[in-house]
């Protein structure tokens, strides 16, 4: 039987080509403070920190990754019981493994996956933390994550295939019109996110994640000013936030969400 951490998305990391560019963008977009932790041979590792507290990452993009058509991105990490077995269960549904596991000192065993649609992910069962004081933030939390999703190529296909390796299930769909249906998922109960079906002029399938601010307004500003650009929105959506996407300056896509304009 599945922990309660199993399907929980834990944390949010951004691959950039200019670390500190993007630390000065985030800190005025989102409000985050930046923390440095050395790696290592992998470098430094950046924390981003929401009232004292970490809530997402940043590496440098990796060299290895250069030429293949990868743009900056952010990156989701699911906790999982046994990152070696879900990444097998992966590949046995119709996704595949991108990276093989294997464990980041002192932090975890993760694994790259990506569902049968491409989307990718991240997976990991972290290593036990001395200091974990069991705190959880509330999902409309300044600073913290407040949504993730999905654009699938097959919204229906990847709810199953999500909820048969994760668990996640159905809280309730939402009717877009010609859009097709918006599926809220839960996660232990708990409503963490939707998927639909991608346009069909829309390239590719991903995930995004939508980062909480005080009002979208302001927030629209300092995206604008920091060099990002608004490519959605703003827009209100079903329980009065508004949202919008945007890419930042280094390229990479990334989402806002308020409660107010």
């Amino acid at each position: 039987m599945a922990s309660d951490t199993h399907g929980k998305f834990i944390w949010c990391e951004l691959m950039t080509p200019d670390p500190a560019a993007a630390a000065k963008f985030y800190g005025s977009v989102v409000g985050w403070a930046t923390k440095e932790m050395p790696m290592g041979e992998m470098g430094v590792y950046t924390i981003f920190e929401a009232n004292g507290r970490g809530v997402a990452g940043m590496m440098q993009f990796p060299a290895e990754l250069e030429g293949q058509g990868i743009p900056p991105n952010w990156t989701g990490y699911v906790a999982v019981d046994d990152v070696d077995q879900s990444a097998r269960d992966f590949a046995a549904n119709g996704g595949s493994v991108r990276r093989p596991p294997e464990d980041i000192p002192t932090i975890g065993r993760f694994a790259v996956v990506a569902d049968p649609s491409d989307a990718v992910l991240c997976i990991m069962t972290p290593f036990p933390m001395e200091n974990d004081d069991g705190w959880r933030p509330d999902m409309a939390t300044p600073g913290h994550v407040g949504w993730h999703e999905l654009m699938s190529g097959d919204w229906q296909q990847a709810f199953d295939f999500y909820g048969k390796i994760f668990g996640w299930t159905k809280d309730h769909d939402f009717d877009m019109g010609e859009m097709g249906t918006y599926r809220i998922f839960a996660e232990h109960g708990k409503q963490t996110g939707g998927m639909m079906t991608k346009p069909a002029d829309m390239p590719v399938t991903y995930w995004a994640y939508y980062f909480n601010v005080p009002e979208i307004d302001s927030a629209i500003e300092r995206v604008t000013s920091g060099g990002g650009k608004i490519v959605f929105g703003p827009m209100e959506v079903p329980g009065g936030s508004w949202v919008i996407n945007g890419i930042d300056p280094q390229g990479a896509y990334f989402c806002l969400v308020a409660p107010r304009r």
